[in-house]
């Protein structure tokens, strides 16, 4: 049985999760009624449609924290329409009034950030893959806000600043290395690799072993675009030493679900 009592000092990621929603909040929180009809460089969402799937993923992941027979429920949803589920939470929530959408991504966010904090320590909560700890769960909100958030820029027209908010993603990325191979139908690679990249700031992060024979190289924006699939790989300063390295620079993704189409290299279509 999990350990009753809060983490007494609140991860890294939750402060993080918390300043890239803000930071999200801020892009969209003054646009008129028309930017928000914008298409997205996902096929068939506009920045309502993005910001309307940040707010479902919210609630799924409150509910999952707090009820886990609700979250039974959404499962089963799930379940009934796996292809297009997803799509259904972001049209629904991309009706309502741009005032109203904000208002609902703002709520549910700041109440799945209490209950996250507010966790057990050691405990794991359900979810649509394997089950995971509030940190995880984090993580991965992080992870879609920041992806989601550079759709949204794209859209705008913005180009943002990197932060090292980013770490827990390029950690997550290599972290869901074996994920990535079987989700492709691929047994995953035996050996352990060494991933070494180069933060924002300009600091040094390095995972795996230092003698591992499998390498991969290069800056952590560019690893983190590509494991969320928002940049092709012909398009970043990756390097891969020895051919799995090779191969999963190919398939490396880090969301869960099917792989995705990815985005095609730049000149080859509209990103």
């Amino acid at each position: 049985m999990a350990d009753p009592t809060p983490s007494p000092t609140p991860l890294p990621v939750f402060d993080d999760l918390r300043a890239e929603s803000d930071e999200l909040d801020v892009l969209v929180a003054e646009l008129s009624q028309d930017r928000w009809t914008l298409p997205t460089p996902a096929p068939g969402w506009t920045v309502a449609h993005q910001i309307a799937h940040l707010a479902w993923t919210d609630h799924s992941a409150l509910v999952a924290v707090t009820d886990a027979e609700g979250f039974r429920a959404l499962v089963e949803k799930a379940l009934a329409a796996p292809d297009s589920f997803v799509d259904e939470g972001a049209e629904e929530g991309a009706k309502l009034p741009p005032a109203e959408l904000l208002a609902r991504w703002r709520d549910g966010r700041t109440a799945l950030g209490r209950a996250l904090r507010a966790a057990p320590a050691g405990a794991r909560f359900p979810w649509y893959g394997p089950p995971m700890s509030a940190a995880s769960m984090a993580t991965a909100r992080l992870m879609e806000t920041w992806a989601h958030g550079l759709d949204i820029a794209d859209a705008l027209g913005v180009t943002g600043a990197a932060t090292d908010r980013i770490r827990h993603i390029a950690r997550l990325g290599v972290r869901t290395r074996d994920f990535a191979f079987s989700v492709h139908g691929l047994p995953a690679p035996a050996a352990p690799f060494r991933v070494e990249l180069i933060s924002p700031a300009g600091e040094r992060w390095a995972y795996g072993p230092e003698d591992a024979s499998q390498r991969v190289t290069g800056p952590a924006l560019d690893f983190c675009l590509l494991v969320t699939q928002r940049a092709n790989r012909a398009d970043l300063a990756l390097r891969a030493a020895g051919p799995d390295a090779d191969r999963w620079l190919d398939i490396a993704q880090a969301f869960a679900g099917p792989p995705g189409a990815g985005r095609p290299a730049q000149g080859e279509g509209t990103p």
